[in-house]
């Protein structure tokens, strides 16, 4: 019954449900085989988790990439930086079933007491501007050697291609990556780190807040092999730009960018600051991934399925905005005016639909639904500013201090010395 492909769209149909258990996917599966005459699959969640685990992680893995950089090619922005493919990378973690493989693979956080946690796993993610599509991720744990941001994002490295511009937060702005990526053709703007002092290091001033900076080449550091460091030249060119920023309610009121765009008539100060202000598209997208598609709490017990279903999600939320992409092209508008929470919601009312339609009723389906999804637009509020607060307060929640299992027999053990004080 669970043929790669049957698999494959039962766990694809389970990241997408706002019910993400297993019982309800093959509730679905057994619903859509009994609609279309076919004998149905067992009721029980056995086989299915079975056929999941047989599921290759690669094969998740390239279908998410796939589509993602499918979609990349095919929406461009024009307006920015001349055109060049602008990719944004940003950090996030996700948190899983605290089973003892989950810890060995991604441990949970050392402040958190034995029992008391959950694992954690930390991505790093290279997203499209223009799309908004995810175009590869790294997995690592959330501590360790070589489990940094800046570690993961060079395992993404082979997803950036010549004339490419990564747009990041300071984290990334490493004179190793900037001196790396410029090796590969690709250009980067990051903030600079807070903590550089580059007073002595300007060459030539190219305008108001604009200059040149001549940086040497640092020691090799422990990460790096021989071979890789003698590739990189014994000093790095780079430009660096501090705006101001004068909008009400906002945290900085300046911010200081380094590039690689040494050229300032063609990209100009302004031009680089509007291009890192769009780099809160990453924060927002891994947000819409780990809140939108529940990804912020994961229900695999293995390290292996744990990765799967992250795949999975990734694939769904590409899937989604290739789906996005297409109603906004047929409609003359970008992809990000269009909100992708009204797309899940639309896609996820139609889906029923189009899953039993004949083939005359497909086409007016998928235009109605397409129409639909353009119908639901972000709300244009430049220089929006809120408290970081919540009004509504949760209902009051004892918290575990304990490990569950100690807990329980403590519990026990207090109803045991009432159950005797009662009776005597």
């Amino acid at each position: 019954m669970y043929t790669p492909l049957v698999t494959l769209w039962t766990f694809l149909s389970q990241v997408l449900s706002a019910d993400h258990s297993c019982r309800k996917a093959v509730a679905r599966l057994r619903a859509f085989l009994s609609a279309d005459g076919q004998p149905p699959c067992p009721p029980d969640t056995g086989p299915y988790c079975k056929a999941r685990q047989r599921l290759p992680e690669q094969v998740c893995a390239r279908l998410a990439r796939d589509v993602g950089g499918e979609l990349h090619q095919r929406v461009r922005d024009g307006s920015v930086l001349a055109g060049r493919p602008v990719k944004l990378v940003d950090g996030s973690t996700v948190s899983m079933p605290d089973t003892a493989q989950n810890q060995a693979e991604y441990p949970q956080p050392s402040s958190q007491q034995a029992g008391l946690g959950f694992p954690l796993a930390r991505i790093v993610g290279l997203l499209s501007l223009a799309s908004g599509a995810v175009l590869d991720l790294a997995i690592g744990s959330y501590a360790g050697k070589e489990t940094g941001e800046t570690a993961l994002f060079r395992q993404l490295w082979g997803s950036l291609f010549p004339g490419d511009v990564a747009v990041g937060d300071r984290y990334f702005a490493s004179f190793w990556d900037l001196a790396l990526l410029s090796l590969r053709g690709v250009d980067g703007v990051y903030r600079q780190h807070q903590l550089r002092l580059t007073q002595q290091q300007r060459v030539r001033r190219l305008g108001r807040g604009d200059h040149l900076l001549r940086i040497p080449k640092p020691q090799r550091p422990a990460w790096m092999d021989r071979a890789t460091y003698d590739q990189i030249p014994h000093e790095l060119m780079v430009r660096e730009v501090t705006v101001q920023v004068r909008v009400r309610g906002f945290r900085v009121h300046e911010l200081t960018l380094v590039t690689t765009l040494l050229d300032s008539e063609q990209f100009s100060a302004a031009e680089l600051a509007r291009v890192y202000r769009a780099r809160w598209h990453a924060e927002l997208d891994l947000r819409t991934i780990k809140i939108t598609m529940q990804m912020d709490v994961l229900r695999c017990k293995t390290p292996a399925m744990v990765r799967k279903e992250i795949w999975m999600h990734l694939l769904a939320y590409n899937l989604i905005r290739a789906v996005m992409a297409e109603s906004a092209q047929s409609h003359q508008m970008k992809p990000r005016e269009v909100s992708f929470k009204g797309a899940v919601q639309t896609v996820s009312a139609y889906r029923s639909l189009l899953e039993r339609a004949t083939s005359e009723d497909l086409r007016r389906l998928t235009s109605e639904m397409l129409k639909a999804i353009v119908s639901h637009r972000v709300g244009d509020r430049p220089n929006r500013y809120e408290p970081r607060a919540v009004k509504r307060r949760p209902k009051p929640q004892d918290l575990l201090t304990v490990p569950r299992h100690e807990a329980k027999r403590r519990l026990v053990a207090k109803l045991m010395n009432l159950g005797s004080a009662i009776r005597s």
